[in-house]
């Protein structure tokens, strides 16, 4: 019993220590610049600082590049404009072009999943053309640069 009451005021005096009020380990597990809990240092924090913010008068005048418009032609071929229409309506065609080249299993595998999972709105003789199409022109074997 005695052995078990030290072992109590051991676990008591460790949690006292552990406590948030603690200033032996509530100093020690700081953040950086915090002066009281929800209460930060105006300056750097131990990381880069942000640039302020800039207040620009109502005249201000703003550019912006151009948007970019290009966009990898397909492959010439029987069911290029069904996959320009059909799946330029979700993503751009960019994704088919820049893609290495996929097995034909793969290409099967795509459509279906782009019909199946994301409701692309193909009927299925459409789907079987723009199956061939990426198979006749972006598999290992066809791909042409």
């Amino acid at each position: 019993m005695t052995g078990n009451r030290c072992l109590g005021i051991v676990i008591l005096a460790a949690a006292g220590a552990l406590a948030s009020g603690s200033t032996a380990l509530g100093q020690a597990m700081k953040a950086p610049g915090l002066v009281q809990e929800g209460n930060y240092d105006p300056g750097n924090l131990g990381m880069q600082m942000q640039p302020a913010p800039q207040n620009a008068d109502a005249g201000a005048v703003y550019a912006v590049g151009p948007w970019p418009t290009y966009m990898p032609r397909l492959a010439d071929g029987e069911g290029r404009d069904l996959v320009q229409s059909f799946c330029g309506i979700c993503h751009s065609t960019t994704y088919i072009t820049m893609q290495p080249p996929l097995p034909s299993a793969t290409w099967d595998v795509e459509v279906n999943k782009m019909i199946g999972t994301f409701g692309a709105p193909i009927p299925e003789a459409s789907a079987q053309v723009i199956r061939t199409y990426l198979k006749r022109h972006y598999t290992p074997e066809t791909r042409k640069e």
